[in-house]
């Protein structure tokens, strides 16, 4: 079976590198592993950082910026592997516990699981971002009947033939509220784990702004009662 781990990267050019060395080592218990990379329109020189790495990882280049959700529709497209995982390229995440999210599919426990912040302790930059993430998990708990911990985390990780079917329409941040009410309105089997979480500020890169939080909640409302 193949990994498809899909990082899409906007302006990230303090951070790829690193990131990406510590993906090309991450265990992924016996896993073919694909790196499929989006460039979403950078202006900072990591769209020519990409562009030395083509012989080592699928890049694929955005004319100018969609979105990480426009990024991501791009890499759910063109990953070839069974499974796929969503990476950030900044340092927030731990490639190293890989296993911990990959184990409830390969095991058949899951078809879908979320890596949670909240499932164990890890110190918050913005106590703005924390309550913000707890709101919408709040919300998609009442609006779904769920109980979600941490439905903004960007560890996702789904079966391919799942996430590759589904119709998705947001380019922003917001497509993770949309791909997360599609899932439970399906009923297919999501799966929280705990992970760990290194949280950086605006001034470090941080790109997420209160809006987008707005828009997330309206998706969760939207695809629950008019969709």
């Amino acid at each position: 079976m193949k990994l498809s781990i899909v990082i899409p990267v906007y302006n990230e050019i303090a951070t790829l590198s690193k990131i990406l060395e510590r993906v090309e080592r991450a265990p992924v218990l016996g896993l073919e592993k694909e790196i499929v990379l989006i460039d979403d329109g950078s202006t900072d020189g990591t769209r020519e950082l990409l562009k030395g790495m083509e012989n080592k990882y699928r890049v694929f280049y955005h004319k100018k910026n969609q979105g990480k959700g426009g990024a991501l529709k791009t890499g759910f497209e063109q990953a070839t592997g069974d499974i796929i995982l969503i990476q950030d390229a900044d340092l927030e995440y731990y490639p190293e516990e890989y296993p911990q999210l990959l184990s409830p599919i390969l095991e058949g426990q899951a078809d879908i699981v979320y890596g949670s912040r909240n499932l164990t302790p890890n110190p918050r930059f913005h106590k703005s971002y924390y309550w913000g993430g707890k709101l919408i998990s709040g919300l998609t708990n009442l609006f779904y009947g769920v109980y979600l911990t941490d439905v903004c985390t960007c560890y996702k990780v789904f079966k391919a033939e799942i996430i590759k079917k589904m119709e998705m329409n947001s380019d922003g941040f917001d497509l993770e509220a949309e791909i997360t009410a599609k899932i439970l309105k399906k009923k297919y089997k999501i799966t929280e784990v705990p992970i760990s979480y290194n949280p950086r500020s605006i001034k470090q890169g941080k790109k997420i702004k209160p809006k987008d939080g707005l828009i997330a909640v309206w998706r969760l409302f939207y695809y629950r009662f008019f969709n």
